[in-house]
Order: structure tokens, then sequence, then C-alpha cells
């Protein structure tokens, strides 16, 4: 197929043109045929029921001889592209010269074909049988008729609709072109749009108002996947720019503690110090690297790659072992509401817990309490931690699970905390094919994630 949609729609017009011509050509011519058909065994048959009545007149050999027999040669048939035979067991009452064909055909009756050496086309007859009368016996009409020059006008006429169809064909074939050309400027001004978007501004979008019905929707979807792109390009700026910030603290700190202990001769004790003060801070830029890297795979389309059955109670009470020191130092308390069980990954939905209920304790009070309530519906098992805490306002709230979103700076932990910690809880969530979720309503603040249930 052509590249060009305005030549494919004209061959496409062509062919639609070429199948209607044809279908009609083939009707009409036969329409024709066989009115021509019928014509000419009419005048066949009126020929041949003229022939009937004067042989019918006959009674004796001698009216045959003298008087038919004449009257039939001085009539001249032929002239008229007519062949008269008349077959009977006596020969003196024949009339032509019947070869076997034609007596055939005297005893087949009715009307026939017959082919004529050198003739282009077979020949029409007619036979009747004329009872016996006086002394004449009964005889057989055989009566043909050349269809010649009704051959030639059908033959005409085929070679006028071969020649007007083709002609036709290509005069639509080029209004086709022609129109399809006229119809298809509207996307050519779309491609002219489209060309001239500019990548320094981001903003711009083709125009909806002069587009047909037709690319409205074409056009809204464009709109629509150059507004996505620009949402990504800006979260992948404000990811980079986070990105940085949260790389660049730690470093500063390695490079400027090792400046100072540079600044002059420490002993084995200061160097210890500073050491451990650096372990930490690689630590957390190896915590970062790899949350990014594990956020990169589950990009990718990573999915859980050994989910089991379990139960989603005893891992929240394993999550809040481990995390029991925290919430001492803390001040609060972790209730487990209802149990379920759930397909999932348990290294995985550990992680996920524990970024959850690290999230709430990091934003509770001492004397607070977190709630984890794990319920089901249908195939989806839903598990939320609530805690209680400042609302959070609407327009923050689709945003809490992208990466390194805060609310406000208040929130920053500059010890622990990079702001990667509810983005993976959503990575794991879509590792299971499950979701999350966020609810601040009625003094408490909700974060969870939904997992398959078992079958």
């Amino acid at each position: 197929m052509t590249r060009y949609l305005s030549i494919r729609l004209a061959a496409m017009f062509a062919g639609c043109a070429a199948v209607v011509f044809l279908l009609a050509g083939l009707a009409l011519y036969q329409v024709l045929e066989e009115g021509m058909a019928r014509q000419v065994r009419g005048e066949a048959k009126l020929r041949g029921s003229w022939v009937e009545s004067e042989v019918a007149r006959v009674q004796s050999e001698s009216q045959w001889r003298l008087w038919l027999a004449p009257k039939l040669g001085a009539a001249d048939l032929e002239r008229n592209g007519t062949r008269l035979w008349i077959v009977s067991g006596n020969a003196a009452f024949r009339y032509g010269t019947p070869t076997p064909e034609i007596e055939a055909l005297a005893r087949a009756g009715g009307f026939g074909t017959l082919a004529e050496a050198g003739h282009p086309c077979l020949l029409v007859t007619w036979a009747k049988t004329v009872p016996g009368d006086g002394d004449r016996p009964e005889v057989t009409i055989v009566l043909a008729k050349d269809p010649l020059r009704f051959w030639e006008t059908l033959a005409a006429f085929r070679l006028a609709l071969i020649g007007f169809g083709a002609a036709g064909v290509l005069a639509v074939a080029a209004l086709g072109l022609g129109i399809a050309r006229v119809g298809l400027r509207p996307l050519k001004r779309l491609s002219g749009q489209a060309q001239a978007l500019d990548p320094n501004h981001k903003h711009q979008r083709l125009a909806l108002a002069p587009m047909p019905a037709e690319l409205t929707d074409l056009t809204a979807s464009f709109n629509g996947a150059l507004q996505r792109l620009e949402a990504a390009y800006q979260q992948l700026e404000a990811f980079n720019a986070d990105v940085a910030h949260e790389l660049r603290t730690p470093l500063a700190n390695l490079i400027g503690q090792t400046q100072v202990v540079l600044t002059r001769r420490r002993d084995a004790a200061e160097l210890a110090e500073v050491l451990h003060s650096n372990l930490e801070e690689l630590e957390r830029l190896k915590a970062i690297v790899n949350d990014m890297l594990f956020l990169a795979r589950v990009d990718q389309g990573a999915a859980a790659s050994h989910p089991s059955e379990v139960s989603i109670a005893a891992e929240v009470a394993r999550v809040v072992d481990f995390l029991d020191a925290l919430i001492e130092e803390r001040g609060v308390r972790v209730t487990v509401h209802g149990d379920a069980r759930g397909c999932a990954e348990t290294a995985l939905l550990q992680r996920a817990l524990g970024n959850l209920l690290g999230n709430a304790i990091e934003h509770s009070a001492a004397g607070d309490e977190i709630t984890v309530a794990i319920s089901r519906a249908g195939e989806h098992v839903t598990v939320a931690v609530s805690n209680p805490g400042r609302a959070i306002e609407r327009q923050h709230l689709a945003h809490l699970f992208d990466r390194f979103y805060r609310v406000d700076t208040a929130r920053r932990n500059s010890g622990g905390n990079h702001g990667l910690g509810l983005a993976i809880v959503k990575a794991i969530a879509a590792m299971h094919r499950g979701s999350v979720f966020v609810r601040s309503e009625q003094g408490l603040n909700t974060f969870g994630f939904t997992l398959r249930a078992p079958a």
C-alpha cells in the first residue's frame, strides 16, 4: 500500500467504482442479450408460422412442386438471414437439403441452435411438425435465423461498456484523488501544527476549533498525550532535583567532615568517630540508591516472583516486633484489627508494612494509637494504617505516593527518611497487582494498599 493517504483513498474509490460499473455492465449486458435472443426467436417463429400456414394449404404433390416450392424460393428468405428446410419421409415433400443435424432438430422440435461452418455465431432454429392432409404426408418445418447483426450489436455494446467503464473508473480515481486531497486538508493543517510544537514550550497544544468532528477525538487524544508528557517531564525534573538534593546532603557531610579531619593531625579515636559518621552517611547513600534501583525495576515491569498465601495479621505482628524499639521510643502503641489471607511475597509485604508503620510512627505524637485494619472485599485484601495527625489538604492526597513528595519541609527528616518510603509501598502494591489509597478525615490520616486474595 502506498504511504500517501490521498492516493490510497483514490484507489479505493476507483476500486468501488470498478465493482459498481462491472456489476451494472454485466446486468445491462445480460438484459440486452436476453432481449435480443427473444427478438431473434420471435422472428424465427414468425417466419416459421408463415411457412406453416403455406404448407398447410398443400394437399397434393403437384401443389407442392408447382406452387409451394416456387413460392418459398421466391420469398428469398436467405436475404433476411433465414434458412428453411422441410423434412419428410417422402422425398417429394421435402424442401432444401436436410442434413443429419437438421433432421435431429426436426425430431426435437421447438427452439434450438445450429452451428454453421465458418459462421461466427450459432443460428437460432425453430421446428414445427405440420400434420398430413390429403396426399401430403406429415412434414416438419425447420427454420434457422441468423443472429449475426444482433451478435455484432452485442459485441459493440460490450466494447462500449469496457471502454466507458474504464474511462469511468479513471475519472472516479482522478476525482477521488482531488476530493481526498481537499478532504485531508484539515489533517495537513493538524500535521503542520504538530510540526510547529516547540520542545521549549511544553504547554503548547493542538487547536480543536477548526477541526472536523472525525479529527476532534484524534486531536484531543494527542493533546492528552502532550499533557501527560508534560506532567511526566515536570515530574522527572522534580525527581532529578529531589535526587540531587537528597544525594547532596550526605555527600556534603562526607566532604565537610573529611576536610575538617584533614586540617590537622587527629588521634585514632577522633578518626574512628569521623569514620563512623561517614559510614552512616554512606549507608544513607546506599539506601537511596538501592531504593531508586528497586523503583526502576518496578517501572520496567518487575512483579512479585515468589508470592505465597500468608496471614496479613501475622506479618504485621512481625513488623511491629521489629519496630518495637522505635515504637517504645516514640511512646505510641499499635493495635491490629481483623485478619485475612493474601497472596504476597513475604519480604516485599514486610517492607511495605514497615514503610507504612514507620511513616505513621514518624507523624504521631507520644501517647497516640496507630491502628492497622485488615479486611477482605471480594478478590482483594485491604491493609489500612491509620494514625492521629493534622489533616492533609486535599490537593496533596493524590501525590503522597509520588517519589520524594512531601507536604511541607517540616516533615523532612534528614536522619533517615529520604522521601521514597510511600513510593516503594506503591511499587510493591503494583508488583502484586494491587493499588494504594490515602484518606485524611476525622482527625485520622490513613495510608494503605490492596493485595490479591487467594481463590
